[in-house]
């Protein structure tokens, strides 16, 4: 087992490693005192591991609720984040108890956001079961829901207590939810760590999940820790976002899901910086081999003017300017900003 220390504004740590689930009792107990605690999952996780982490809560002395909503991004929502908080207010939560997060990034960003937001704040902890909530989402403290104006464009920071990555839970989990999270682990090899992107091109990922998903958190780990609040470093985290929530949401978030929308998103803005002469160093056809070697998507369907269209509410935008994440040579990202007409021109040309 891997153990990752977050030293932010709440430190805090990221387990990683094989039957976490069944001790996440104790494990949770080891930071917040036993209390009320709301286990928050959808309906495709709960059934296969809601029993088990309910019972190792009660039995490591919790009191335990379980809140279970209809999977999908559409659940992202303030109807199911109110919905949540009536939970929560009929369970008698107080300031004292905590939220358990069971699931994939959907999960994680809406129990992170109540408990964000709930009684003005309320502990929580991170069990993340999918892999793009295990690399990326569950570390951090980004939590969210999606507004018909954007994706995550409400939202507030809030440390995780503890988390929890099962790499147990990787097994289960269909082969296109797999590929979605190999979207953001391609990512992290593109911004940081050539390494971790050659290992990717090779196609041996299964054999290596934990170490994997230990590079990536601990990539995270150190940009966190450098900015936690995206005003700077962090933003390179971002890599292929803009684009990619742009097709998330010109697609009602019914289409491309998120990693497979950033894989594209990552492409889009990579071939768009060579043509434009931003990049010296031709990486858009590699990158594209790493995708296709991946089982993710590098292209789609819908016109570059809706694109840009959808794209100027996103979160990195300034005033009239626009701060673009660009990988000039993999393993290495650069926060480049722009005038919004001339991302409009990068975009469309």
């Amino acid at each position: 087992m891997s153990v990752i220390e977050v030293k932010a504004s709440q430190s805090y740590k990221v387990h990683i490693g094989r039957g976490l689930l069944g001790r996440c009792g104790d494990m949770t107990a080891e930071v917040i005192n036993p209390c009320r605690i709301a286990i928050v999952s959808d309906d495709n996780v709960f059934p296969l591991y809601g029993e088990t982490v309910k019972s190792s809560l009660e039995s490591a002395g919790f009191t335990v609720s379980c809140y279970v909503f209809p999977h999908g991004e559409q659940s992202k929502s303030h109807d199911n984040l109110l919905k949540l908080y009536g939970f929560l207010a009929e369970e008698s939560f107080t300031r004292s108890d905590c939220i358990a997060a069971l699931g994939g990034g959907v999960t994680g960003d809406l129990a992170g956001f109540a408990a964000a937001s709930y009684l003005r704040g309320i502990d929580y902890v991170q069990i993340p079961t999918s892999l793009l909530a295990q690399v990326d989402s569950s570390v951090g403290g980004k939590t969210a829901v999606d507004i018909p104006a954007g994706k995550n464009l409400v939202g507030a920071f809030k440390q995780p207590r503890l988390v929890l990555a099962d790499i147990d839970t990787l097994g289960t989990l269909p082969d296109e939810f797999f590929h979605d999270g190999m979207g953001e682990v391609v990512k992290y090899g593109m911004i940081w760590s050539e390494k971790l992107f050659e290992l990717l091109e090779s196609g041996d990922v299964k054999s290596h999940l934990e170490d994997i998903v230990s590079s990536c958190v601990d990539i995270k780990r150190e940009v966190v820790e450098t900015d936690e609040f995206d005003k700077g470093l962090r933003m390179i985290l971002n890599f292929g976002h803009t684009l990619g929530h742009s097709i998330e949401k010109t697609q009602n978030f019914c289409g491309l899901s998120h990693g497979m929308a950033v894989a594209v998103g990552m492409y889009m803005i990579t071939k768009a910086a060579e043509k434009n002469g931003i990049i010296a160093e031709p990486i858009s056809d590699r990158l594209r081999r790493c995708l296709e070697t991946n089982h993710l998507p590098w292209s789609v369907d819908i016109p570059a003017e809706t694109l840009f269209a959808n794209s100027v509410n996103d979160k990195k935008r300034f005033s009239d300017d626009i701060n673009i994440i660009i990988c000039k040579t993999i393993g290495k990202a650069e926060i480049v900003k722009m005038p919004v007409t001339e991302y409009k021109k990068l975009i469309t040309d």
